[in-house]
């Protein structure tokens, strides 16, 4: 049996994905530069909710990584990943001049709460 097979029923290797509590949904989902019009545009770059969601309590509420994973239900480390890979793309998108794409993941809910 190859691994990460369990007795045929197709799951992968190691454990599923925990569920993201995503507190606020953007309402504007999309950026794009103003090029000049004979510019060729670079392909867009896409951010999960998760990653948008841990910019947003890091970056701009000014929460500790170990604050925000307790708001987004996972780890410091978890959070840590994903403010990393938010980052490089804003810088990308800054830097570059490409679009930018805000886009739901799989694990992610959003979380009702009277807080915000």
């Amino acid at each position: 049996m190859p691994r990460g097979m369990r007795s045929g029923m197709g799951w992968g290797r190691g454990r599923r994905r925990k569920m993201r509590m995503i507190g606020f949904i953007p309402q504007v989902k999309h950026f794009y530069p103003d090029l000049p019009p004979m510019v060729q545009p670079k392909q867009p770059i896409f951010m999960s909710y998760e990653e948008f969601e841990a910019l947003r309590l890091v970056d701009y509420e000014g929460l500790t990584q170990e604050e925000a994973g307790e708001r987004m239900g996972v780890s410091r480390g978890t959070v840590w990943r994903a403010l990393n890979s938010a980052r490089k793309k804003v810088a990308e998108m800054l830097v570059e001049g490409r679009e930018l794409i805000i886009l739901p993941g799989e694990n992610e809910i959003p979380r009702v709460s009277d807080e915000e």
